[in-house]
């Protein structure tokens, strides 16, 4: 059977799908696997180390794809009219597609797999459960965007992190508030903290405050009953009360007045980001503050974030990078890699020349399946046949 890992050709999508580790071990177990020449150059992997794990290198695209089983991706593939190329008109009828197909995103691509005939797989649906911690490339992605957040934070910063006592004086710690304690967050957190800053953080979710807390950072929540069911039963934020936001937001403005440094990192699966952060708050922040806002591509916890810039408010610097976990390429690489290898391992019939075994009534197969057989079969994506 035969793996094909195309080069990703959207805008600002610096990763790779499989790393010469995982290529190595997709062979083991009976795989060919194509790599398209240059894919992981941005991941600082060259062809060389492709075609030393015993990778083939293909520099034609049709001919990568030509008789693919499974193709690997990061990104959804480019439909007609999105590119120079389209991509999903080259993969095989019948064939596995296995990436971070953004379906809320992009609700009509999912009638584009069924009419392709393709067994369409959207990874960032990986459910949270025990058995599929190792394959769950939203936590893998977003760990790395928290950490590459802080440093974005202190590059745009104008002043030391950590408190330093020297003869000249002593410099004052930065102040950090975290908005949103997910996995991002708590990276976020976890780097702020090593880089000797004082750090806040608030989630709606109560469970949030001990891993804070655990961290070194001080939590500001609302005192509510509401928060009591604040959690999905997947581990993530539900959508709150208006009154409860208007709790929130209170609390957050009263905070927000006197850090240096905000990080944004709220999000709610398939639905516009909350907005955390107004005008309001940045005009009420010191020159010289830095808000980052890993949010801005699902419209942003901060109404004052523009994607893929860096903008200045009143002397506060909004930072809105475009696709941060690519912004660190070549671990993102190598974990969302690890993931796709996690997840395919278990579909793999050894016993038959690695032949493809799917069970979609098992959890992880039935969570992560948009389309089968030519029909749409997500639920969440019905109206969409």
């Amino acid at each position: 059977m035969k793996i094909a890992v195309p080069k990703e050709r959207r805008d600002h999508e610096r990763r790779v799908a499989a790393t010469p580790d995982t290529v190595k071990k997709y062979i083991a177990m009976g795989f060919d696997v194509v790599v398209e020449s240059g894919a992981g150059l941005s991941s600082q992997l060259p062809d060389e180390l492709y075609q030393a794990a015993g990778a083939r290198i293909e520099v034609d695209i049709a001919a990568l794809y030509a008789h693919a089983d499974v193709v690997l991706k990061v990104q959804r593939p480019l439909l007609s009219g999105e590119g120079d190329l389209d991509e999903l008109a080259l993969i095989p009828r019948g064939a596995l597609l296995l990436a971070m197909l953004s379906p809320y995103a992009a609700p009509a691509s999912v009638s584009s797999y069924a009419g392709a005939d393709v067994t369409a797989m959207a990874l960032e649906f990986v459910p949270r459960i025990t058995r599929a911690q190792s394959m769950d490339v939203l936590s893998s992605q977003s760990n790395l965007a928290g950490y590459r957040a802080v440093l974005d934070a202190v590059y745009e910063y104008g002043r030391a992190m950590p408190m330093m006592m020297t003869a000249a004086g002593t410099v004052a710690p930065a102040k950090v508030m975290v908005l949103g304690a997910g996995v991002a967050g708590l990276q976020a957190i976890a780097t702020a903290k090593r880089l000797g800053a004082i750090v806040s953080a608030t989630d709606v979710r109560p469970a949030a405050k001990e891993q804070v807390e655990s961290l070194g950072g001080r939590f500001v929540m609302v005192d509510s009953e509401e928060v009591k069911e604040a959690e999905t039963a997947g581990g993530y934020a539900k959508e709150m009360s208006d009154e409860f936001k208007r709790q929130q937001a209170a609390l957050v403005a009263e905070t927000i007045k006197s850090q240096d440094i905000v990080i944004c990192t709220a999000l709610i699966p398939g639905r516009k980001a909350p907005v955390l952060v107004t005008d309001e708050m940045v005009a009420s922040m010191r020159p010289g503050s830095i808000i980052v806002d890993l949010a801005v591509e699902q419209g942003g916890n901060c109404t004052a974030s523009r994607p893929g810039e860096v903008v200045e408010v009143g002397g506060v610097k909004v930072v809105g990078h475009f696709n941060v976990p690519s912004r660190i390429a070549a671990d993102a690489s190598a974990l969302y890699a690890k993931n796709l290898l996690n997840y395919l391992t278990p579909l793999v019939n050894s016993e038959a020349g690695a032949s493809l075994r799917l069970d979609f009534e098992d959890q992880i197969l039935a969570a992560t399946t948009l389309t089968r057989d030519g029909q749409v079969v997500h639920p969440a994506f019905a109206d969409h046949k």
